[in-house]
């Protein structure tokens, strides 16, 4: 099983971007779905984005479309959620997760078999 470390997130200003990256530990990255999810103070955990092992297929949530990109370097061993245009609402913890044998994506946590500490994205207007 690997183990998921995010870095990237900290103070953004509205309308700026940040670039957040998740690092897997262990050989067998290529064999994980990975998803990046977000939970802002008081609400729950909600889905943001997916990519497939391959990097063929992607998934975002509506409100992201457009001004997120996710991405993977399986050399690498690193998932990316490149963040454009960031608003207000987009304040959160940001945590990556791992779904292994999964050949597409999934937005649904509970897939999900591996999770990261989470890294915060802080917008100010």
């Amino acid at each position: 099983q690997v183990q998921l470390v995010e870095s990237g997130g900290g103070l953004v200003q509205l309308g700026g971007s940040v670039r957040l990256s998740c690092v897997a530990s262990g050989r067998t990255f290529t064999m994980y779905a990975m998803g990046w999810f977000r939970q802002a103070p008081g609400l729950e955990r909600e889905f943001v984005a997916a990519i497939s092992w391959n990097g063929k297929i992607t998934d975002y949530t509506d409100s992201v479309e457009g001004r997120f990109t996710i991405s993977r370097d399986n050399a690498k061993n690193t998932v990316y959620l490149q963040m454009n245009s960031l608003k207000p609402e987009d304040t959160a913890v940001y945590y990556c997760a791992a779904e292994q044998y999964n050949l597409g994506t999934s937005s649904i946590a509970n897939d999900y078999n591996t999770w990261g500490q989470g890294t915060q994205v802080t917008v100010s207007s």
